[in-house]
């Protein structure tokens, strides 16, 4: 179209050729050079409107591709929540307006880890109740000028007390409550997307977790009771009531719902919890991670759950424990005890708990390289000199193992047959070839509900969303870097174990006891 206009506005110039022919030489050199001129002019114009027009076109259309791409990416995450969202009961979503990011990525190499937090080299000290203390001196220090700066600020309250038969010291928190407006802008540390957490953990579960990680801070308890570690207690405050929380023999350790303080360093708490959730073996009590800004220097760490049923006498009598040596151990695996409800002989080897609890027991601490239980002289493989076991002198007794006392085997005083995994301190720095296998000595059957998740290759990605529930828990190893290394660790270890349970010809049964 733009050429036709070109020869219309050119006809005039036609119409005079015959004049034109005429002209003197120099008028005719005049008129061709202003043609010329006015059609180069003609020209560009056009040019610079046909670029300016394409550019227009190829915006929309960029726009376009855009705004489709984004629209894909949301359906998208929409569709992995729902995903998410397969299992249990529905539960409130901690976080509104949020589109939620599946954790499918394809990782470019296995990541290769020597070790997370080695225990730090200690010099020999004679050991006292008051070396016990969860408190450094530090600490207290801190704690006790806190306290005197609200003893001022609220001359009519006694916040640090002293009782008498259980000794604790107590440091009251004026809790801050939050307005209509404040409470709308909180934003919870347990990340729930959708309606429902996985199906692996159960609603109380995840009622566990929201008091643990958000609850506000009423008072803190030191609590020493006898010759046991010391125990740091906080009572939250919360309008839900979470069961086994008060204690039925009057020691007023915890007036409410409450919550056990651990050391930064036990951070395979938090992780122990989600892979016994995730195995279904359900013998882990809830942990967190919190920060607290007036412990450890902000740093985060692990909180659990505070179980009074694991103190049926009270406080001081400690927890409600399984005492017997290894030799009774093994004796008793032989003779299966309770096993179809099946009273044991008097004579027999066998305590209160269930044969297949052994089993569960035996795969979670192998898996997390747990040996303060079934091991505590580290006889099964070859301990340094800064373990526990090597300080103290315990790997002495592996001359005569048969008398070497189990430790830590607890239930809860109503559930003799059932036991609870607590202290769980494992290791993600045991190479394969220093892995402690007498942990599955004389076990003979493992749980299939645990071993069928191992096989089906699907284990990373359940502690993935599990774990990432916990925000500072996640955050504190790393991100998705660091957990992703953890997890190496465990797989690697759940190659073995299926490797084991080949070779020994271990049977893989239901076990719903």
């Amino acid at each position: 179209m733009g050429k036709f206009r070109f020869h219309w506005l050119l006809f005039p110039f036609l119409r005079l050729s015959s004049s034109y022919r005429r002209c003197p030489l120099s008028n005719r050199s005049l008129i061709i050079a202003s043609v010329c001129v006015i059609y180069l002019l003609l020209v560009v114009s056009q040019i610079g409107y046909s670029k300016q027009h394409r550019d227009m076109r190829t915006d929309k259309d960029k726009y376009r591709l855009t705004r489709g791409l984004y629209t894909l990416d949301i359906s998208d995450a929409q569709s992995d929540n729902v995903d998410f969202q397969t299992g249990a009961n529905s539960v409130v979503p901690t976080r509104s307006n949020v589109v939620y990011i599946t954790l499918k990525t394809k990782r470019l190499k296995p990541a290769n880890i020597r070790g997370t937090l080695r225990p730090k080299l200690r010099k020999k000290v004679k050991r006292i109740t008051e070396a016990n203390s969860a408190f450094t001196q530090n600490k207290r220090g801190t704690l006790l000028r806190d306290a005197g700066q609200i003893q001022r600020n609220f001359p009519h309250k006694n916040f640090l007390e002293e009782t008498k038969d259980v000794h604790y010291k107590v440091l009251d928190i004026i809790p801050t409550h939050h307005t209509d407006s404040q409470a709308g802008s909180h934003i919870s540390s347990i990340r729930i997307y959708s309606l429902r957490a996985p199906p692996w953990l159960s609603p109380q579960d995840v009622k566990a977790m929201r008091f643990l990680a958000d609850a506000n801070i009423l008072r803190i308890k030191e609590v020493i009771h006898g010759n046991y570690t010391s125990l740091l207690i906080f009572e939250g405050e919360i309008s839900v009531s979470l069961d086994n929380q008060r204690d039925t023999q009057g020691n007023n350790v915890c007036g409410g719902q409450c919550g056990v303080i651990s050391s930064p360093v036990d951070t395979t708490e938090v992780f122990a919890f989600h892979l016994d959730r995730v195995l279904g073996l359900n013998r882990t009590l809830p942990a967190v991670s919190r920060r607290f800004s007036f412990l450890n220097d902000g740093l985060p760490g692990p909180v659990l759950l505070w179980d009074a049923s694991l103190y049926p006498e009270g406080l001081a009598a400690g927890r409600a424990t399984v005492r017997m040596t290894w030799g009774e151990y093994q004796s008793s695996l032989k003779q299966k005890c309770w096993h179809k409800n099946i009273s044991p002989k008097p004579d027999s080897d066998c305590s209160t708990v269930h044969h297949y609890e052994w089993s569960k027991l035996a795969l979670f601490d192998f898996l997390l390289q747990i040996h303060n239980r079934l091991d505590k002289s580290c006889c099964g493989f070859r301990p340094r000199q800064e373990d526990v076991c090597v300080e103290l002198g315990l790997d002495a007794e592996c001359g005569n193992q048969k008398h070497i006392q189990l430790t830590n085997i607890i239930h809860r005083g109503h559930d003799p047959r059932h036991l609870v995994f607590t202290d769980n301190k494992g290791f993600f720095d045991r190479n394969e070839d220093n892995l402690d296998f007498r942990l599955l000595e004389g076990i003979k059957e493992l749980p299939e509900s645990a071993v069928s998740v191992l096989q089906s290759k699907r284990l990373r990605e359940k502690l993935l969303q599990s774990l990432f529930l916990d925000e500072t828990y996640w955050e504190s190893q790393g991100g998705r870097q660091g957990i992703d290394k953890l997890i190496d660790v465990i797989e690697r270890r759940a190659k073995v174990l299926l490797t084991y349970i080949n070779a020994h010809g271990i049977k893989v049964i239901t076990m719903n006891v």
